[in-house]
């Protein structure tokens, strides 16, 4: 079994490659979505677990364990969702999942925009809070060494080819 986790902020690509590469290799990769589980409000989220971070953390740590559950599968895995490098790290460590591929799914900050205001009509997901979670994991992705996919300029093809040959190749 490959893992590769897709992460990025929202209107990077990473949930329209995901489906698509679902779509394409039904047999061979078992694509699955972090907010399946489903996104309780922040106020939840606080109330439950001391902050949106600590939901975050915890619910990552759920999917790695969950990962790590799925190996005998026969299939490799995506992951893609919304979650920090060093959570993932973290809870991959603590679950026993010993390689994984994540990739930062990443755009500037202008295709971004326009992808959640025209593409998506979610404007009021465009807000410089998502501008600066972006920044953030691509921040933090160049400090781990993590693989950057920037979406910005590349077809919806190129993405899918260079996540699915990560997916599909064998383990580093």
């Amino acid at each position: 079994m490959h893992v590769v986790i897709l992460v990025g902020a929202s209107g990077s690509g990473k949930t329209t490659i995901a489906k698509a590469v679902a779509e394409r290799f039904p047999e061979a990769i078992e694509v699955l979505f972090f907010d399946s589980i489903g996104v309780p409000s922040a106020d939840t989220m606080i109330t439950e677990y001391g902050s949106v971070e600590g939901w975050q953390r915890a619910k990552t740590f759920e999917w790695m364990q969950r990962l790590v559950s799925l190996s005998g599968s026969g299939r490799n895995i995506i992951l893609e969702g919304q979650m920090r490098l060093a959570f993932l790290s973290e809870g991959a460590s603590a679950a026993g999942l010993s390689s994984y591929t994540p990739i930062l799914i990443d755009c500037d900050d202008a295709t971004r925009a326009r992808r959640l205001i025209v593409d998506r009509q979610q404007p009021e997901l465009a807000t410089d809070d998502m501008m600066n979670w972006a920044a953030y994991l691509r921040s933090e992705a160049l400090d781990v060494g993590c693989d950057v996919l920037d979406t910005s300029e590349l077809s919806l093809e190129q993405a899918i080819s260079y996540v699915a040959e990560r997916s599909l190749s064998a383990l580093p």
